[in-house]
């Protein structure tokens, strides 16, 4: 099986030794999203539900330059600095997987990259994909 690399500049670009994303076959393994915006590089400014849009819009943007999109992710992890922020990331996730709801996992964690408040990463399905 042959690995293809995905990247976009609709996305932030990775800040270290990875992927924005790896198709490998049928599946598309996307490396964590925080909430960088695209163009400056920068965290963008707001609280946590700014914060989970503008990492939600970033995975978009890789699956889109994959082909494929929030309805054939299969598996999204989240990872919060902050427990208590869940109810408030989950509103805005929900409202990014509204019908289509994929497996999801959630966990806190010590700290994130550039102390922002949360990441996100998720794994699609490439349906179309030979």
């Amino acid at each position: 099986m042959k690995l293809k690399t995905i990247s976009t500049a609709q996305a932030p670009a990775a800040i270290g030794p990875y992927s924005q994303a790896v198709q490998a076959g049928n599946l598309l393994f996307c490396s964590g999203q925080i909430p960088l915006d695209p163009a400056s590089g920068e965290v963008v400014a707001g609280d946590i539900r700014r914060q989970a849009e503008q990492v939600m819009e970033n995975i978009t943007a890789v699956l889109a330059a994959a082909g494929t999109s929030l309805n054939e992710v299969v598996k999204a992890t989240v990872f919060l600095a902050d427990m208590n922020d869940f109810g408030a990331v989950n509103e805005v996730y929900g409202r990014y997987f509204s019908s289509h709801k994929p497996a999801r996992s959630t966990v806190a964690v010590m700290g994130l990259p550039r102390g922002v408040l949360l990441e996100i990463e998720v794994v699609a399905c490439l349906c179309e994909v030979n």
